[in-house]
Order: C-alpha cells, then structure tokens, then sequence
C-alpha cells in the first residue's frame, strides 16, 4: 500500500500542528508578565478561535466531498465498471475469433 497522505490526511495533519504550536505558546505565556502577558493570551485566544473556524470549515468541505463521492461518483463508477468488463470480455471474444480459437 502507498504511504501517500491524501488531501484530507494533510490537512488533518496542519491542523493538529497548529494546536499544538497553540500549546505551546500557551506555555511560553504562562511565563511572560505584564503586558506582554496580556498581548499573548490575545493572540493565543485568537489563534484559537481561527483554529476552530478552520476545522469546522475542513469538515463541512470534507463531508461536502463524501457526499458527492458517495452520491454521485461512487454509482458512476460501478455503471463503468459493469461496462468495462462487458467490453473485455468482448475484445477477448474478438481475438479468439481472429485467431480462430471459437
């Protein structure tokens, strides 16, 4: 099997990176003081929040995808399918007559 992530794997993969860079600025927070202090959480928070958005947004797209593979690809796919193998099993009929082989 390949070890190729898929789109969808990549992206999961950015994701949980993003929160634990989160964490770790939550870390380096924890020692900061002042206003410093201050201007970190804001960002943390912020961070946060667009994290959040994010996965929410993959999510929709990839259950959008799912959906469409699911509904419509999926069913196409399995129609060709029948058809490809109909149309092997002739061009095999075909050589067997060119070769005289009936």
């Amino acid at each position: 099997m390949s070890d190729k992530k898929t789109g969808f794997e990549e992206v999961e993969s950015l994701l949980q990176d993003i929160g634990t860079k989160i964490e770790q600025l939550i870390e380096k927070g924890t020692n900061a003081s002042g206003e410093a202090k201050d201007e970190i959480e804001k960002k943390i928070k912020d961070l946060k929040e667009k994290k959040t958005t994010l996965e929410d947004e993959f999510n929709k797209g990839k259950e959008k995808v799912e959906k469409l593979y699911k509904d419509e690809v999926e069913p196409n796919f399995q129609e060709s399918k029948v058809h490809f193998k109909e149309s092997f099993r002739q061009l095999l009929e075909g050589i067997k007559t060119l070769l005289g082989q009936k």
